[in-house]
């Protein structure tokens, strides 16, 4: 085993959380853990998606426990607002150090 436990032939690859992985999910951790909470509309606006493909990816994300919707209404309308949670924060930390080793691991000449 190595200092992070694991088992020095497997190779980085097999520990990537596909939680975050997908383009989307690892868009809407990034901007949540960087710039803090953000609305659904705020998200999908930066992210460049659909509502429903939005919807699905925060499914995902929360399922997980790597972020948490707050419900509120402003005037008349609803707002669900997205944050990070401590366990998010952790996993897109992992996530970050699992892509460094995966491309530190690249030969130089490699695209």
């Amino acid at each position: 085993m190595t200092a992070e436990g694991q088992d020095p032939g497997v190779h980085p690859a097999a520990s990537v959380d596909e939680a975050i992985h997908a383009r989307v999910r690892l868009g809407t951790m990034a901007i949540l853990v960087a710039e803090g909470p953000r609305d659904f509309v705020a998200l999908r606006r930066a992210l460049a998606v659909s509502d429903g493909n939005l919807a699905t990816h925060l499914r995902v994300l929360e399922e997980a426990g790597y972020v948490a919707a707050h419900k509120a209404f402003v005037g008349r309308r609803p707002r669900t607002t997205y944050s990070a949670t401590a366990g998010g924060r952790a996993a897109l930390a992992a996530y970050a150090r699992t892509m460094a080793q995966l491309l530190a691991a690249l030969p130089p000449e490699a695209p």
